[in-house]
């Protein structure tokens, strides 16, 4: 088992010294999931949320939560995000919206926490604008799909 890097000695809480790690291109993808109300569904397909453009909206908003990752997660360093993207697939099937978010970036550290941060952002800003169709949904099953690039080498979700 690896040991936890994000406390010293003491047992005391720490930003991990990335000093001497290589700069690296370095990517990570992360999706989750809403499940929601064929009403809501349809609602959002058709644009017709009272509030606006709800996955235009939750775009940008898993975009801003990448670039807020470090002011919300204690230990995450602070990083020059590069590229960023959200996309998502309405499943008509089992009612639900899957939210897909990519992050790369040139750094010492990953990317994985911008990754998950940008889903859940987009996940919940998709029930913020819908909440008042229908507040029982419900966010699930986020989780890393892939990263790539440092010392840890490259990852793939296979469940």
């Amino acid at each position: 088992m690896k040991e936890f890097t994000h406390f010293d000695q003491h047992g005391n809480a720490v930003m991990v010294d990335v000093t001497d790690k290589q700069v690296t291109v370095r990517t990570a993808v992360a999706r989750g999931e809403i499940r929601v109300s064929s009403q809501i569904l349809q609602a959002v397909k058709n644009r017709q949320v009272k509030k606006g453009d709800v996955l235009g909206v939750a775009q940008v908003a898993g975009i801003m939560g990448t670039k807020q990752t470090s002011s919300l997660i204690p230990m995450c360093h602070p990083l020059n995000i590069q590229k960023c993207s959200v996309d998502f697939e309405i499943d008509e099937e089992h009612s639900k919206i899957v939210a897909i978010c990519m992050v790369k970036t040139e750094g010492k550290t990953g990317v994985e926490m911008e990754a998950l941060t940008g889903v859940s952002a987009a996940l919940l800003t998709i029930y913020d604008m819908c909440k008042a169709i229908d507040k029982r949904m419900e966010m699930g099953n986020i989780h890393l799909v892939e990263k790539t690039g440092g010392k840890s080498g490259d990852f793939q979700y296979d469940r």
